[in-house]
């Protein structure tokens, strides 16, 4: 009966669970609320600033655009390549602990929130800008932030851990 396990899972990971979804909830609005901006008014920007740009571009490779192929196959390969990598995020999750455990589930929600998009729109929507001196960073998203949170998180954890030993 898989629907047991399901329920085992849940009831041991509950708050993780409803972070997962509350992560996922934060993504897809604001993505949808760029897109329908974008769709409604024919613009992609929401918003400019000397330092805060909010301007829908759209991302069809993997981290700051990396590997953007026009080649169907390329694009099939990293999207398998990416579904792989959340897959052992999951289990790294399932096998970790505490802190840990925390810093696996917003990187592993983050990965899924751009997955969603590379299977809906076969791309991710990017829209925030930051610029310093007119210098621009990287264009990224509320799932990229919760990436890097968490990748920060588990660095931070290594760090400490060498330092206690």
């Amino acid at each position: 009966m898989p629907y047991k396990y399901f329920i085992f899972f849940f009831k041991k990971n509950y708050k993780f669970v409803v972070t997962f979804f509350l992560i996922i909830l934060l993504d897809r609005i604001t993505k949808i609320v760029f897109i329908r901006h974008q769709q409604i008014t024919g613009n992609t920007e929401l918003y400019s600033s000397s330092f805060l740009n909010l301007d829908l571009i759209w991302n069809k490779g993997i981290a700051f655009g990396l590997f953007s192929y026009s080649s169907p196959n390329a694009y099939n390969l990293i999207t398998m390549i990416i579904f792989f990598v959340i897959l052992g995020l999951f289990f790294l999750f399932i096998k970790s602990h505490k802190s840990e455990k925390f810093f696996l589930l917003i990187v592993f929600s983050g990965a899924v929130g751009n997955l969603v998009d590379r299977l809906l729109y076969k791309a991710v929507p990017d829209f925030i800008d930051l610029s310093i001196n007119n210098i621009h960073w990287f264009i990224f998203n509320v799932a990229d932030i919760f990436i890097t949170l968490g990748i920060t998180g588990l660095i931070l954890m290594e760090f400490s851990k060498k330092k206690n030993d």
